[in-house]
Formats: structure tokens, sequence, C-alpha cells
């Protein structure tokens, strides 16, 4: 009995995990260049034979993956609006060292800098991109490499960088960017167009979404029927016990 409780309380767990992932993937449906997260516990769950049982799972594991799929583009003819079309990453310079981000919503600082949305220096293939003081962004020209044009002269090119074979190890470390362990290292990314005046869109597909949170929410509420079943067995035999 001990076991099956074990069982229980850890799919239990996992399920609360799991219905936290939909949320906040459903939260943020209209975030640029999100990239949603998937969990495959209640597939398994539901894949399985005796899917009725939940503790018949023990087997299957809560974790989470990052779904790097292309979102849609949207037009916004803003010329710091810079889409990827393709698989890579934006570097963005922080104090921790690089993050890497697909939310190419860009500014410039004070000092002509291109930066993120939270002020943070986007890199560029050799330093800093620096816009002039008598260009104006509007008239900023990026070509599909990312190379930045303004005026008669280019100013540098965006570092755009890909992670082959190793996008499933890189971790969530806030406002829409990633890191990867000490041993992932990147590398110039290859067949990616920038997109300018556009927006990638999140990849988080609301249908989709509302499904997974009626299936978490369905096999939590067998598992929660299954500790009330247990528990009244337990109570029957101890009153059988006392007579």
């Amino acid at each position: 009995m001990t076991d099956i409780a074990a069982q229980i309380g850890a799919s239990l767990n996992a399920l609360t995990k799991e219905f936290d992932i939909v949320a906040h993937n459903m939260a943020n449906v209209s975030t640029v260049g999100f990239k949603r997260r998937c969990n495959s516990f209640t597939k398994v769950m539901e894949s399985q034979e005796g899917a009725n049982d939940p503790s018949g799972a023990e087997s299957a594991e809560s974790e989470g993956v990052f779904d790097f799929s292309q979102g849609n583009l949207t037009p916004t003819g803003r010329s710091l609006d810079l889409a990827l079309h393709g698989e890579g990453f934006f570097v963005i310079e922080t104090p921790d060292g690089p993050v890497y981000t697909r939310h190419g919503v860009f500014l410039t600082n004070q000092n002509g800098q291109i930066v993120d949305t939270a002020g943070r220096v986007v890199a560029g293939t050799a330093g800093p991109l620096i816009v002039p003081p008598d260009v104006d962004v509007g008239d900023l020209y990026i070509t599909d490499e990312g190379r930045v044009i303004a005026g008669q002269s280019e100013i540098g090119q965006f570092r755009i960088v890909q992670f082959i074979n190793n996008q499933n190890k890189l971790v969530a470390v806030g406002q829409n960017c990633f890191q990867p362990p000490k041993d992932v290292t990147p590398t110039d990314a290859t067949g990616v167009i920038v997109k300018q005046g556009y927006q990638e869109a999140s990849n988080v597909k609301l249908v989709d979404e509302l499904v997974n949170m009626i299936l978490v929410s369905r096999m939590y509420e067998a598992n929660m029927r299954l500790v009330s079943t247990k528990k009244e067995s337990s109570n029957a035999a101890l009153g059988v016990a006392m007579g």
C-alpha cells in the first residue's frame, strides 16, 4: 500500500507541474518569440494499458522540453523589429554572460547601441552595433544575413547562433531567453533569414493547450479518485481487523 501511495503522490506532483507548464504556455500566447514548453507525462499515462489506473504510470517522467518550432511571422514595419526564419538565436550580452533569444524587438540606448527591451546590448559579430547619431533608426536597412546598413555605411552584423542537436539542453533564464549548459557551445547559424519589420509570434496554439489542460485535469481527478478508493479500502480492512 505504501508503494502505491508513493506512486500516486509522485503522479500528483508531476501533474501539478504539468498544469503549471500548460498555464504558462497559455499566458504567453501573445509573447513575441515565445517557445512553448511541452511535457509528456500525461501522454505516457494515457497511452499505457490500463490508463484508468494512474499508479501504473510510475515509469513515466515529467521532464518538460521546449518546442522550438517556427512561429508565424507578423509584419510590423518597424525597422528594429527582427524575426528569424529558421533555427537560430540572437545573442544578448549580460553581466553573467551571453543569453540567447528569438525575441527580436530591439531599441537603441543613449549611446546609439542596439539593445533589447530590457536595455541589454545585442551582440554583433564584432561587438556592439552602434547607430551613428546622424542616422535615423527608421532609415536602417538590415539584410537577410543580419548586416546593418546605416546610410551608405555598414555598421556591423547581428551575431546569430544555433545549437545543432543541443537545443533540447537549453534552459530558460527569464525574459524569453535561454542559456546552454557549460558543456554546450553555440555555433554560427547557417541558413537563417533575418526578416526586418517582422515579429515572430509565439508558437503556442491555444486550442492545443486547452486540450492539454483538460487531459491533465482528467488525470489529476483520476488520481484523486484512486486515493479515495484506497483510503476507503484501508478503512474497511481496519474495521474488519478490529472486529
